[in-house]
């Protein structure tokens, strides 16, 4: 590991405890609101257009053949989404996670620009940083990986 040769220092060093406190705390619940908002976003597809409704979609930005992409979105965002929440297999799903991201940015969003509201990439490029985050550093100590004491 690098040593750096300056450490910054808080404008405040009574705050020191608080932030340690609170860091692995503030990991999880990132983690569980990252794997509610794509779980959300999975249940919609399974409840919604279902299945053949995401094939096409996925077919007409060029994700040949359709169902696979489909199939493969929806599970990630579903069950991959739990797991993520729970800290199951989390460094896995989260790396799938941000590969389909990434597979979102490029094929969907990247042709619209910047702005989600214009169907832009902003979203999914902030979704897949923080799952590149996740899946580098793990469950963290609030896990299921971390219970069974297993991870990738």
């Amino acid at each position: 590991m690098i040593e750096s040769k300056s450490q910054t220092r808080l404008l405040m060093p009574s705050l020191a405890g608080f932030y340690a406190s609170w860091s692995d705390i503030s990991f999880t619940l990132l983690r569980v609101a990252i794997g509610y908002i794509l779980f959300m976003h999975g249940w919609g597809k399974v409840t919604g257009p279902g299945l053949a409704g995401i094939a096409g979609f996925m077919a007409k930005q060029g994700l040949q053949p359709g169902t696979v992409f489909a199939a493969a979105a929806m599970f990630l965002e579903t069950i991959g989404a739990i797991c993520l929440a729970l800290g199951l297999f989390t460094r896995f799903f989260a790396a799938a996670l941000a590969i389909e991201m990434l597979i979102a940015f490029i094929f969907v969003h990247a042709p619209h620009g910047f702005a989600a509201g214009k169907g832009g990439y902003e979203y999914v490029l902030l979704i897949g940083m923080v799952l590149f985050a996740i899946a580098i550093r793990g469950g963290g100590p609030y896990s299921v990986d971390a219970k069974i004491g297993k991870e990738l």
